[in-house]
C-alpha cells in the first residue's frame, strides 16, 4: 500500500500503475468499478463491506471520503493499493478536504475501469437528487440505503419521486429472504391445488416506521392486487422490521410466516405440518454483493416503492440523469418539485458548462498538470475571499 499526502488525481493514476507494473498485477478480469461514498463515521464499515463483496465480483474499488467541505484549501489524501487489505483487485481510498469534495468525479473519472460498468454505492445519509451528485450520475447502478436516516419511510417518498431505472436501495435487498419464502410458500399451496392461488389480503406483524417492511408490504400489495398493510406486532421484530406475515387466500385458506428468532422461520400453511427454513441475517457485505448480481433495472422494486408511496409510472422514466451543480453552502439553490414526481432546475442551479470559454486561457492546472505553489497564490486568495468575489458557484464554474 502506498499513501500519497497532499496529492493530485494525476498522482494518483501513476501510481496505480506503477503498483500494477511492479505487482504484475493484470486486472483484465474486472467486472465493473465499484464506487463506494461514505463519511469518515462509516468508512471502515464501508470498507469492510466493500471487501467482502469484491471477493464475489472482481472489481476496481474506489472510495470516497468527503471530508471538511467548508475548508479554506482543497487537499486530496489516497490510498493506492492491490491485492492488499481491500481485497485482491485494485483499490483506491480517497479523502478529499475543501471545495475537491463538490467535485469529486474529477479524481474518480480517470480511475474508471475501461469498458466497464460503474456502480455507486452511498453508505451514508442517501442523496436528496442523486444528479446533484455526478458519481451517480456516472453510474449504471446506484445503491442507497434508507435505513441510515432517522426517519426511512420517509425517504422512500424522497426516493420515489428522484427514482430513476438503475437505483435500488439496501432496505429492499434485505427483504429477498422474506421474499423469497413467501414466494415458495404460495408456490407450494398452488402445487397442491393443482392451479394458481389467489392472495385476497393480509398483513404484515412488525416495526411500520421500518422501510424493508413497508417494501415487503409494497411488493405484496403490487403483486397480489390487494392491500397488505403494516400492523404493530405483538414481538419486537428483528434488523428486518418485520416479525410475521399473515396472507389470506382464496378458498379460505390463510398462510403464516413467523420469525423463530433462532435464525429461522416458521411456515405455517393447510394440511402441512409446521415447517422451519432458514432466515439468517446477512452481514452488509452480502447484501452489497447481491446487488452487484445484476445491473439491469430492479423493477420488482420499482413496484414495491410505487405501491408504497402512491406514484406510478416509475419503470418509466429515464434512466439518464442530467448533473445539476449544487453548493451545499448555498441551499438556496435546491431544485423544485413539479409536483409529478420529477424536479425542475432553477437557474441557479443550471448544470454548468464541462469547459467554461472563460478559462481556456486561464486554467494554470490544465496546462501544465501540476499545482502552483501555494505560497505563491496568496493574493489570489485575498480577491477570493473578498467581499466583491464572484459567488461560490461562480468561482467553481471558473
Amino acid at each position: 500500500m502506498t499513501t500519497l499526502w497532499d496529492t493530485t488525481g494525476s498522482a494518483v493514476v501513476k501510481e496505480l500503475a506503477a503498483q500494477r507494473r511492479t505487482g504484475g498485477a493484470v486486472m483484465s478480469g474486472i467486472a465493473l468499478t465499484l464506487v463506494v461514498v461514505a463519511d469518515e463515521r462509516r468508512v471502515a464499515e464501508a470498507e469492510q463491506a466493500a471487501t467482502a463483496a469484491a471477493e464475489l465480483h472482481p472489481c476496481r474499488l474506489l472510495v470516497v471520503v468527503r471530508r471538511q467541505i467548508e475548508a479554506p484549501m482543497p487537499r486530496l489524501d489516497a490510498e493506492v493499493q492491490i491485492g492488499g487489505r481491500l481485497g485482491p483487485g485494485e483499490a483506491v481510498v480517497m479523502r478529499m478536504y475543501g471545495r475537491l469534495g463538490l467535485h469529486a468525479e474529477s479524481v474518480v473519472l480517470p480511475l474508471l475501469a475501461a469498458d466497464a460498468p460503474v456502480v455507486t454505492w452511498w453508505h451514508e445519509s442517501p442523496p436528496e437528487l442523486i444528479a446533484r451528485d455526478a458519481l451517480g450520475v456516472i453510474a449504471d447502478r446506484r445503491i442507497t440505503d434508507s435505513s441510515l436516516t432517522d426517519d426511512p419511510v420517509a425517504v422512500l417518498q424522497m426516493r420515489a419521486r428522484d427514482y430513476a431505472p438503475g437505483d435500488t436501495d439496501l432496505a429492499w435487498t434485505r427483504s429477498t429472504p422474506w421474499r423469497a419464502i413467501l414466494a415458495s410458500s404460495l408456490d407450494s399451496v398452488s402445487g397442491r391445488r393443482g392451479e394458481p392461488v389467489r392472495v385476497e389480503g393480509g398483513q404484515i406483524e412488525g416495526d411500520p416506521a421500518n422501510a424493508t417492511a413497508q417494501l415487503v408490504a409494497g411488493w405484496l400489495s403490487s403483486r397480489c392486487g390487494c392491500s397488505v398493510p403494516v400492523v404493530r406486532g405483538e414481538r419486537a421484530p428483528g434488523p428486518s422490521g418485520i416479525s410475521g406475515v399473515v396472507l389470506r387466500l382464496d378458498e379460505d385458506e390463510e398462510v403464516r410466516l413467523r420469525d423463530d428468532r433462532k435464525g429461522g422461520a416458521v411456515i405455517s400453511q393447510p394440511y402441512r405440518p409446521d415447517a422451519v427454513v432458514a432466515l439468517p441475517e446477512r452481514t452488509l457485505g452480502e447484501l452489497v454483493g447481491e446487488e452487484l448480481r445484476r445491473l439491469d433495472p430492479d423493477e420488482p422494486y420499482s413496484e414495491a416503492l410505487a405501491a408504497v408511496t402512491g406514484l406510478s409510472g416509475l419503470s418509466e422514466r429515464s434512466a439518464c440523469r442530467d448533473h445539476v451543480w449544487y453548493d451545499p453552502m448555498r441551499p438556496d439553490q435546491s431544485a423544485q418539485d413539479d409536483g409529478d414526481g420529477r424536479t425542475s432546475t432553477p437557474a441557479a442551479a443550471q448544470p454548468a458548462p464541462t469547459v467554461p470559454v472563460t478559462s481556456e486561457d486561464t486554467d494554470e492546472v490544465a496546462r501544465s498538470g501540476e499545482h502552483d505553489d501555494p505560497a505563491d497564490d496568496s493574493d489570489e486568495q485575498q480577491v477570493v475571499q473578498s467581499a466583491d468575489a464572484p459567488s461560490a458557484g461562480e468561482v467553481t464554474r471558473r
